[in-house]
């Protein structure tokens, strides 16, 4: 659960702008996608491969 203290005087919009924020850092909101639909472990593993990939050749183009 997350907690977001609002300040004497703060403004509710930014207090929501903070917990807006907060939420997404937390990840929770990819926990929530990722669990309305079931995704093979085939998939998961081409998907994570494919982003080592990506990874791999911006950090070899980073040399070059």
């Amino acid at each position: 659960m997350l907690i977001i203290p609002v300040k004497e005087g703060e403004n509710i919009d930014r207090a929501l702008k903070r917990y807006k924020r907060k939420f997404v850092k937390t990840t929770i909101k990819n926990q929530l996608q990722e669990r309305k639909q079931f995704t093979k472990p085939s998939v998961a593993r081409r998907a994570q491969v494919q982003k080592a990939q990506y990874i791999q050749s911006l950090k070899d183009a980073e040399e070059v």
